[in-house]
């Protein structure tokens, strides 16, 4: 058997593959890659939610590869980040950041975000086309993590490059000297925001680092290149699927801008109908241990998918029909636990404001290609497109 997960026809569209291995068992062992590895596969919705909470599957990947050969050379700040860390390490690097992504701190940046928002949609043509990844999906959340950590405008397109390189699918050479490109960079930044201070979130996490000494200098930097990196592929990746599913569900569009307030309470169906990840980031299993009817033995991978679990019927019934006034706030887009994304509010707020504007000032905006010609990103973490053509 191949990796289910490395068809293409998968990145184009996953949910029928999910169906298929979550209607087989909500927990099951998968091939992964090639060489015999495998995986243990979470598509089940409460199987999902169980898996994220539970203390026997760790992310700690320095533990888990110890030892193993590998041909990789990813840098540090990439590999051993706050997202591959378990209590209480995980626990005090998530305090020190906290405050700048809680719901009363990103409220404070809506009007920031919104002007953002309006000067990005300026550069759309009255009439013709316009690629919404590439103009609004990709600029717009990759400039508000960029100014709150301080990072020069003439760096961010970058950013962006380093950024995108880091979730090549299946190109490891590439994906490592990312690694180092975006590391290396981070290094110098903090040097440089040490001769010269200012009032960043990345100024403030140097503080803390060099009056209390909570940080050392590899957490220090690797949690910049965390919040830098995961602060925008995900929203990115969030806009252009929700900015999509609403074009190809015109009555959803259409009951939006009759009733544009709904629009906060439908970014939950939104988010669970085209999870922006697909497979949570790593995790493996420090002692035996059932889900879902299944044994899972010590020391493999477990792959925890969003993706298929928001599509679980026995959670949400019609699960593949787009349902605005479905109460879909369980879904598990942003994870759950202790390593709920950070950035959760923050990406609401960016994919609420970018698409009221959107749907409000481009009432024709439509697609300008069949859907079917889309290009999606190949990567099996990520679920987002390339590109998405509109004709406004």
């Amino acid at each position: 058997m191949s990796d289910p997960l490395q068809d293409p026809r998968f990145f184009a569209d996953p949910y029928p593959t999910y169906a298929r291995l979550r209607n087989a068992a909500p927990v099951q062992k998968v091939p992964t890659g090639s060489g015999g590895r495998y995986s243990y596969l979470v598509t089940g919705y409460a199987e999902a939610r169980e898996a994220f909470n539970d203390p026997r599957l760790s992310k700690n990947t320095t533990r888990f590869f110890a030892g193993r050969p590998s041909q990789r050379d990813l840098h540090p700040a990439v590999s051993q980040n706050m997202l591959a860390t378990d209590p209480p390490q995980h626990a005090r690097l998530r305090a020190l950041v906290t405050k700048a992504f809680t719901t009363g701190a990103v409220a404070r940046l809506r009007p920031y975000i919104a002007g953002l928002v309006d000067e990005l949609l300026d550069a759309w043509p009255d009439h013709g086309p316009v690629d919404l990844v590439a103009s609004l999906a990709v600029p717009l959340p990759v400039t508000v993590i960029c100014e709150m950590l301080g990072v020069p405008e003439s760096d961010r397109r970058l950013v962006r490059t380093w950024s995108s390189d880091l979730f090549a699918a299946g190109d490891s050479r590439r994906i490592d000297a990312a690694s180092h490109a975006v590391g290396d960079y981070m290094t110098d930044l903090v040097a440089t925001k040490r001769s010269k201070p200012g009032e960043s979130l990345l100024d403030d996490l140097i503080a803390v680092r060099d009056g209390q000494d909570r940080l050392t200098e590899d957490e220090l930097v690797s949690l910049a290149v965390l919040l830098l990196v995961a602060g925008h592929e995900t929203t990115t990746n969030f806009i252009g699927n929700a900015a999509l599913a609403l074009l190809q569900h015109p009555e959803s569009l259409t009951q939006l801008r009759a009733e544009p307030q709904l629009l906060g309470n439908a970014l939950d169906e939104l988010l669970r109908f085209d999870s922006p990840v697909g497979i949570a980031t790593f995790r493996y299993s420090t002692e035996a241990l059932t889900l879902g009817g299944t044994v899972i033995p010590e020391g493999v991978p477990v792959l925890i998918a969003p993706g298929a679990a928001n599509r679980d019927p026995d959670r949400f019934p019609e699960p593949d029909q787009l349902d605005l006034n479905r109460g879909a706030t369980g879904h598990l887009a942003f994870g759950h636990g202790i390593h709920r994304c950070l950035g959760a509010p923050l990406a609401r707020a960016e994919g609420e404001l970018a698409l009221r504007a959107v749907i409000s000032r481009f009432p024709d905006v439509r697609l300008a290609v069949p859907a079917e010609e889309l290009e999606w990103r190949h990567t099996r973490l990520m679920r987002g497109l390339t590109s998405l053509p509109l004709m406004v």
